[in-house]
């Protein structure tokens, strides 16, 4: 059973970044809880609060031809029942707002809580650090 919640917990956040990428913001906001918590470049407390989060402020940072592209990787995650944890490390890929072409790479990480609702895997919780790895 834990093998099968934590395939559903990838397919959770593999949906948000596609939504994220492809700007559904409302999409996006629906893969939350209704009193979740988000911590991207501010604190959010509710779904309401970070689908504003992301129509106020994540999509100015897309202006003219420049779009981030999402990828998290290596997922870890603990499944306990109908809650979960875990972290993803994440790479943006940034595009220029001229051209569109390459422009950067930013590393970070995600920490994420879940929960299951009606049976299906939402985030509680969404932390973004970057740069990550941290120097020490």
């Amino acid at each position: 059973m834990a093998v099968e919640a934590t395939q559903e917990i990838i397919n959770l956040h593999n949906e948000y970044l596609f939504y994220l990428n492809n700007r559904q913001w409302r999409d996006m906001a629906n893969c939350f809880t209704e009193d979740a918590f988000a911590n991207i470049h501010e604190k959010r407390k509710g779904r309401e609060e970070i689908y504003r989060l992301f129509t106020d402020i994540i999509a100015k940072l897309n202006a003219g031809k420049s779009r981030d592209v999402h990828f998290a990787v290596q997922p870890v995650i603990e499944v306990d029942g109908d809650q979960a944890r875990g972290h993803w490390l994440i790479y943006i890929f940034i595009s220029d707002a001229e051209n569109g072409n390459a422009k950067k790479w930013i590393p970070g990480r995600y920490d994420c809580e879940y929960a299951r609702v009606n049976g299906k895997w939402k985030f509680t919780s969404l932390t973004y650090t970057s740069p990550w790895p941290r120097e020490r």
